[in-house]
């Protein structure tokens, strides 16, 4: 039986399993077969160009009724992967162009459906909110208010996603003040395509607990000592890494050394049906890659369970589910 596993870094659209954004096309007569390989995959060229064919897949999603689909076929895959708790990012952007009133009919859709899950597969969904980097800082201060109109015990978080080459995160500074004002926890994605810098930025600039990849902090030992003195949590996505050319392979990839240097890292999948992943193949990758054993992986549940941006209630069922996994 698989291990239970928390996720903390999934976007939503993201992991829409190919097949079911093509069935979406099909009833809605939209092409976009021009995204989809001979294998009915997404198909790519590099990180840029998969910004491109995400935002194609994601055009056909145009409902709050689209969302909750997605919702149900996303939390299906992550339960089949033995994933207990998982955060995913939300883009207003995506969900009713941020206007707060549409934007609120969409998150009403997804939670029902993530309700469901809950119910049915046992599998805990919690949202945080992304503005679109290269959509620019006005967007995300729109999508900032529409996070802090809906801030809560299931919207518990806001981030920073998209194109890590374009604008600085002090750029966005209004946004995560605005989030932070309404009791949102942060994050925000860096170290993935920008090197150590980048992460030093989003620490110091926006003040954030958590760093989406941060992987290429490794780049600068100080850096990263300072991460572990400091806490901050890395959601790390190795399978993704790998699947973009930023590590040639498993072995490459410096999970291990950030831990080895004290620093808490967390395993996700990012963008899983781009990245031909799941929870249960990173888990698989990194057994194979570093001989990592059940207690690694344990440990791994457990740092990612505490460094979840829930309520301590929903903390304490989750943690309480990896002890008893463990027993």
């Amino acid at each position: 039986m698989s291990p239970p596993k928390v996720e903390l870094h999934l976007h939503l659209e993201g992991a829409a399993p190919p097949a079911f954004i093509r069935g979406l096309a099909k009833e809605k007569h939209v092409d976009i077969g021009g995204i989809f390989d001979e294998a009915g995959n997404y198909r790519y060229r590099d990180f840029w160009d998969f910004l491109k064919v995400y935002e194609a897949a994601t055009s056909v999603l145009t409902s709050p009724e689209d969302f909750a689909r997605l919702t149900r076929a996303v939390l299906e895959e992550s339960a089949a992967s033995g994933v207990i708790y998982s955060e995913c990012f939300l883009s207003p952007d995506f969900c009713g162009g941020r206007d707060v009133g549409a934007w609120r009919e969409y998150l009403h859709a997804i939670r029902e459906a993530a309700d469901e899950a809950e119910r049915r597969d046992g599998i805990t969904l919690r949202g945080i909110v992304t503005p679109i980097r290269h959509f620019g800082p006005e967007k995300a201060r729109e999508t900032a208010l529409c996070a802090a109109d809906t801030a809560g015990d299931w919207l518990v978080g806001f981030g920073l996603g998209g194109d890590e080459k374009i604008g600085k995160p002090k750029d966005f500074l209004w946004s995560f003040d605005c989030a932070r004002e309404a009791g949102l926890r942060l994050t925000c994605h860096a170290g993935e395509w920008g090197g150590p810098e980048s992460v030093r930025d989003a620490i110091d600039d926006l003040g954030v607990e958590r760093i989406g990849h941060g992987v290429r902090a490794i780049e600068d030992l100080a850096l990263v000592d300072r991460i572990a003195e400091q806490g901050i949590v890395l959601e790390t996505c190795p399978g993704s890494n790998i699947a973009l050319g930023i590590y040639p392979n498993w072995r490459a990839h410096p999970i291990e050394k950030l831990i080895e240097r004290g620093v808490r890292v967390t395993v996700s999948t990012d963008d899983p049906p781009f990245f031909h992943t799941t929870m249960a193949r990173e888990y698989d990758r990194l057994a194979e890659a570093f001989g990592w054993d059940d207690g690694m992986f344990r440990d791994i549940a457990e740092t990612s369970a505490r460094a979840a941006f829930c309520t301590e209630e929903t903390r304490g069922k989750i943690l309480k589910k990896l002890e008893k996994a463990d027993a």
